[in-house]
C-alpha cells in the first residue's frame, strides 16, 4: 500500500510538472513581459500551496520504502527513487523558488527595456526538476512491480 501512494504521489509530481513544461512555460515565453510577470504570479500561486507538501510526503514515504526491508533486490530503485525526489525539492528551492519570489515582487509597470528576463533560467530549472520526477516515477514503478 505504501508503494501505491508513493508511487501515486511521484505521478502527481511528474505530471504537474509536465504539464507546466509542455503548457505554461511555452505560453509564458510567449507572452510579453509584464505579461509574463501578470501570469507567473496568477499560476504561481496555486502551485506554491499544494506541490511542496505532496513531493515531501511522497519523497518521506519513499525514504520509508528504502530503509525497510525489500524483497527481490528493489532497494536500490527506492534509493535512487528518494534521491530523484529529494532532487526536486532541491531544485525547487533553490532554483525556481527564488526567481518566483523575484517575479512575485513585480509589477507590469515596472518591467523596463533593461529587464533581467528570469525565463530563460527558470525553465532550466524547470526542465530539471521535471526530468527528476519522471525519473523517480519510473522507479518507483519499477520497484513496485519486482
Amino acid at each position: 500500500m505504501l508503494t501505491v501512494v508513493a508511487v501515486t504521489g511521484a505521478g502527481l509530481t511528474a505530471g504537474v510538472l509536465f504539464c507546466v513544461a509542455i503548457s505554461l512555460v511555452p505560453g509564458f515565453f510567449a507572452l510579453p513581459a509584464s505579461g509574463y510577470v501578470e501570469a507567473h504570479k496568477l499560476y504561481g500561486r496555486y502551485f506554491d500551496r499544494i506541490m511542496p507538501p505532496i513531493v515531501v510526503t511522497t519523497t518521506v514515504l519513499t525514504v520509508m520504502l528504502a530503509v525497510r526491508d525489500q524483497p527481490g533486490g528493489s532497494r536500490p530503485l527506492f534509493i535512487v527513487a528518494a534521491l530523484s525526489l529529494l532532487g526536486v525539492s532541491l531544485v525547487s528551492q533553490f532554483g525556481n523558488v527564488p526567481i518566483n519570489r523575484a517575479v512575485k515582487r513585480l509589477t507590469a509597470d515596472r518591467v523596463t527595456y533593461d529587464w533581467q528576463d528570469p525565463r530563460p533560467v527558470w525553465r532550466t530549472w524547470h526542465l530539471l526538476r521535471t526530468a527528476l520526477a519522471l525519473l523517480a516515477l519510473v522507479l518507483l514503478a519499477l520497484a513496485g512491480a519486482s
